[in-house]
C-alpha cells in the first residue's frame, strides 16, 4: 500500500498529534493538517496501519479485512524476476550534450548541431551475481546508457571492457550457464572462480582475449565513475544520402580510469558490499557530478578491409593507433533516482533501440542481442507495455496502432486501430513519414544459407597477445595473480591444463608463471586455428597505469583523528583536498568524534573499527601523542596502517604517530610516499603528491 500518486488527498480534519499511544501501548501515527491521508491501493482512506480486523480483542482475524488483504497482496507481489545477468546494478539521471556537428556522417538529429542536449539515464552493473551480491566482484561491468532523443530512445548498451567472450549469440546461453553458480550446488555465485566457467573457456579459444581483460584490474574498478564504457560491437552511422560509416562507441571518464587491487576488493566487499553504489550516490549528492566523453572510432569499408582482423568480430578491438578516437559528446550524471525499484530495477535497455542515422552491422552477437533483449523485457516486466513505465517512456511523441495488452495504462481514442484506412485527417491515426523515418542501410546481401563461423573470425590469440604486452609489469603481475587465484578454485586438473594450454599461444612466460603459481607442469600448447601474429606492436592505450590521471579529483582521503589532534593541521589537509576537488572522510575511535587541540568538538564520519583503509584512495594519520599511544594497542588501527602500506597507498604520517607505526613494524620501512605531515605546508605538499594514486615501487609483504 502506498501514498497515491494520482492525487494529493489532504487532511483538513485531523487535529490529533502526529504520533499517539495506541492499543497495548504501541506507537501509532495519525495525520496532521497538511499531511496526505494513508489509503488503500483503491484510494480508500484507512484509520490505522497497525492492527488487523479481529472478532474480539483476542479473536481470529476476519476475511472481511480488505485493508489487510490489500496491504499483504501488494507486499507479496512487489518483486519482479531479477535479470538473468546484470542483476546487481545502480544508476542515475543526467544529460548528454553533443559536442560535434556530424551531419555529414549521420542523420541523427542529436548530432546535427553542436550543443544539442537530451536527458539521459545510465545503469551500471555487474554481470554474474544476483541483486544481493557484492559490488566488487571480479567481473565485467555493464555500462548501459539511455538517451531520450527527439527521435525516440537510443540505448547504447555496453560494458567496461571493449571485447566479449563469444562471437555468436548462439553461445550466449552456454556462456551464462557456465559463469553462474554451479546448478547442482547453487554456488559460488557472483564469481567465475569455479570449474564450469573455466571448462567452458578452455574449450572456447575465442574467449581467451576477454579472459585477459577479466583477469586484469579492469574487472575490479575503483568506482563506476572511474571506468571506461564501450559499445563492444561495430555499428553504422548513416547520413541523409544513405552513406554508411562504421562506428565504435567509447565512454571515457573525465577523471581518468582507476581500479582497486584484489586484496582491497576482498576486504571492501566485507566492509561495504555497496561500495560502488554508495560512491555514485555520494558523488552526485555532493555536487561532484560524474562525466564521460563519448568518443567514436569512425572508419569506412576500405579501412575495415585493411585491418588484420574482422571488425564484425566482438572478441576484437580496433586499436586507437589505427583509428584514433574522436570526441563527439559529453555525458553528465547530476541527479540520483527517486526510487530504486521504479527506475533502476524497471529500466529496460534494448540494443535494438536506435534512432534514424544509427544502424546495425552483421555482427552475429549483436544480431542475437537485438532478438534477446526485447524478449527478456516481457519476461521481467510482465507486459509488452513496459515502454509506458516512466523510466522507459520516450520523451518525444509516440503514435502507433498498438492496443491493449497486460497493464495497458493509456486510453487510445477513436475508431481506428489499423492502417491503411480511409478515415479523414484527425480520425485516421498516424501514418508513415518516408522523409523523417528510420531507414535500414541498404547493404547488398548474398551467399548460401549455412551454419558456420567465418574464417576471418579465426584468429583467437593475436589481440590477446597485444593486450598482454601492452601492460606494465605491475599490471602483468596482477593478471598472473588473477589467473592463479581463479584456477586455484578449479578442482579438475584437466580444466586448468586446457586454459594454460591456450595461454601458451598468447605468451610463453605468462603461461609458465600461471603454471608455476598453481603448481602444475606446463601443458603442451593447444593448436591455434590461425597462426598467432607476433609482429603486432603494443597498444599503450590498453594500460591503466600507463595512462594515469593527473589529479586527485573525485577521490577520497581518509584522516584518522584522536582527542588532541592538531586543529590547524586538519584544516590545512581539508582545504588542500578541497582545492584539488577531492573529498575527505574523518575517522575516529568513536563516531561521536574527538576534541581537537583548540578545544573544538569534531564529529567523525566513520568509526575506526568500521572503516578500513581499503575504502580510501589515500590516508593520513594525525593523532595526538596520547592518541597515538592508544591506537598502537588497537587492532583496528594497526590493520588500518598495515593495509594502507601493503596496498601501496600514500600515507600522511603525523608528527606524533610514531608509536602506531612502531607497533606494526613499519617505523624503518616508511618511504617517500609516507611523508611527515606535521605542518600546514607539509599537508599541502602531501596532498599535491596524491595524484599518483599509488606508490608501486614499494616492496610489500607477500
Amino acid at each position: 500500500m502506498a501514498t497515491s500518486s494520482r492525487r494529493s488527498t489532504k487532511s483538513s480534519k485531523a487535529t490529533a498529534p502526529e504520533t499517539v499511544i495506541g492499543n497495548a501501548g504501541q506507537l501509532e501515527q495519525q495525520a496532521a493538517p497538511g499531511d496526505e491521508v494513508l489509503t488503500t491501493a483503491q484510494g480508500v482512506p484507512i484509520d490505522t496501519n497497525q492492527d488487523s480486523l479481529t472478532a474480539g480483542e483476542r479473536g481470529p482475524t476476519l476475511l472481511a479485512d480488505f485493508v489487510l488483504r490489500d496491504k499483504i497482496f501488494r507486499f507479496d507481489h512487489e518483486r519482479i524476476p531479477e535479470r538473468v545477468v546484470h542483476a546487481r546494478g545502480y544508476g542515475a539521471h543526467g544529460t548528454f550534450e553533443s559536442l560535434a556537428d556530424l551531419s555529414d556522417t549521420t542523420r541523427a538529429h542529436l548530432f546535427g548541431k553542436k550543443g544539442r542536449k537530451v536527458p539521459a539515464f545510465v545503469r551500471f552493473s555487474t554481470v554474474a551475481g544476483g541483486r544481493g551480491s557484492f559490488d566488487l566482484a571480479r567481473d565485467v561491468r555493464g555500462f548501459a546508457v539511455k538517451l531520450y532523443t527527439e527521435e525516440g530512445n537510443w540505448d547504447i548498451v555496453g560494458n567496461n571492457i571493449p571485447v566479449f567472450f563469444i562471437q555468436d549469440a548462439m553461445k550466449f546461453p552456454d556462456l551464462v550457464h557456465s559463469v553462474k553458480e554451479e546448478p547442482d550446488r547453487g554456488f559460488p555465485q557472483a564469481q567465475s572462480a569455479h570449474d564450469n566457467f573455466w571448462d567452458f573457456v578452455g574449450h572456447m579459444p575465442e574467449a581467451t582475449h576477454m579472459t585477459l581483460w577479466q583477469m586484469s584490474d579492469r574487472a575490479i574498478p575503483r568506482s563506476f565513475r572511474f571506468m571506461d564504457g564501450f559499445g563492444v560491437h561495430t555499428y553504422r552511422f548513416v547520413n541523409a544520402d544513405g552513406k554508411s560509416t562504421f562506428v565504435k562507441f567509447h565512454w571515457k571518464p573525465a577523471q581518468g580510469v582507476q581500479s582497486v587491487i584484489w586484496p582491497e576488493a576482498v576486504k571492501i566487499n566485507g566492509a561495504d558490499p555497496d561500495y560502488h553504489r554508495r560512491d555514485l550516490w555520494d558523488a552526485i549528492n555532493s555536487g561532484d557530478y560524474p562525466q564521460w566523453d563519448l568518443a567514436v572510432q569512425l572508419f569506412d569499408d576500405e579501412t575495415a578491409d585493411r585491418l588484420p582482423f574482422d571488425v564484425l568480430d566482438p572478441t576484437k578491438i580496433i586499436p586507437e593507433e589505427d583509428v584514433p578516437l574522436q570526441v563527439i559528446g559529453r555525458l553528465t550524471l547530476d541527479r540520483v533516482v527517486d526510487n530504486e525499484f521504479a527506475e533502476i530495477e524497471q529500466v529496460a535497455f534494448c540494443t535494438q533501440n536506435v534512432v534514424p542515422g544509427v544502424d546495425f552491422t552483421d555482427d552475429p552477437l549483436l544480431q542475437g542481442r537485438n532478438f534477446s533483449y526485447l524478449d527478456t523485457q516481457l519476461s521481467r516486466l510482465g507486459s509488452p507495455n513496459f515502454t509506458q513505465l516512466p523510466i522507459n517512456a520516450p520523451k518525444c511523441p509516440v503514435a502507433n496502432f498498438a492496443r491493449d495488452g497486460h497493464m495497458q495504462t493509456e486510453v487510445p481514442k477513436g475508431p481506428v486501430n489499423y492502417e491503411p484506412n480511409g478515415y479523414p485527417v484527425g480520425e485516421r491515426g498516424p501514418r508513415p513519414d518516408q522523409e523523417a523515418s528510420f531507414h535500414s542501410f541498404a547493404e547488398p546481401v548474398e551467399g548460401t544459407t549455412r551454419r558456420l563461423r567465418p574464417e576471418s573470425f579465426g584468429d583467437h590469440y593475436s589481440q590477446a597477445r597485444v593486450f598482454w604486452i601492452s601492460q606494465t609489469p605491475v599490471e602483468q603481475q596482477h593478471i598472473v595473480d588473477g589467473y592463479v587465484f581463479e584456477l586455484s578454485k578449479v578442482q579438475k586438473p584437466e580444466v586448468r591444463a586446457e586454459v594454460v594450454a591456450n595461454l601458451r599461444n598468447v605468451d610463453e612466460d605468462l603461461a609458465q608463471q600461471i603454471a608455476d603459481g598453481i603448481g602444475m607442469p606446463l601443458p603442451e600448447a593447444s593448436k591455434p586455428f590461425m597462426p598467432v601474429r607476433t609482429d603486432l606492436p603494443p597498444s599503450p592505450q590498453l594500460s591503466i597505469l600507463g595512462n594515469p590521471p593527473d589529479t586527485f579529483a573525485g577521490r577520497k582521503l581518509g584522516i584518522v583523528l584522536t582527542d588532541g589532534s592538531d586543529a590547524k593541521l586538519l584544516d590545512a589537509l581539508q582545504r588542500a583536498v578541497k582545492s584539488v576537488k577531492g573529498t575527505v572522510e574523518l575517522i575516529a575511535p568513536k563516531v561521536g568524534g574527538v576534541t581537537l587541540s583548540d578545544g573544538t568538538k569534531q564529529p567523525a564520519d566513520q568509526l575506526l573499527k568500521g572503516a578500513p583503509s581499503v575504502l580510501y584512495d589515500a590516508v593520513a594519520l594525525i593523532p595526538s601523542a596520547d592518541g597515538a599511544d592508544q591506537l598502537s594497542r588497537d587492532p583496528a588501527a594497526k590493520d588500518f596502517v598495515n593495509d594502507a602500506f601493503n596496498m601501496y597507498k600514500f600515507i600522511g604520517v603525523g608528527a606524533d604517530s610514531a608509536p602506531l607505526f612502531e607497533a606494526v613494524g613499519l617505523e624503518d620501512r616508511l618511504d617517500e610516499a609516507c611523508p611527515t605531515v606535521g605542518t600546514p605546508a607539509q599537508a599541502k605538499s602531501f596532498v599535491a603528491s596524491l595524484k599518483a594514486l599509488r606508490f608501486w615501487e614499494r616492496p610489500v609483504d607477500a
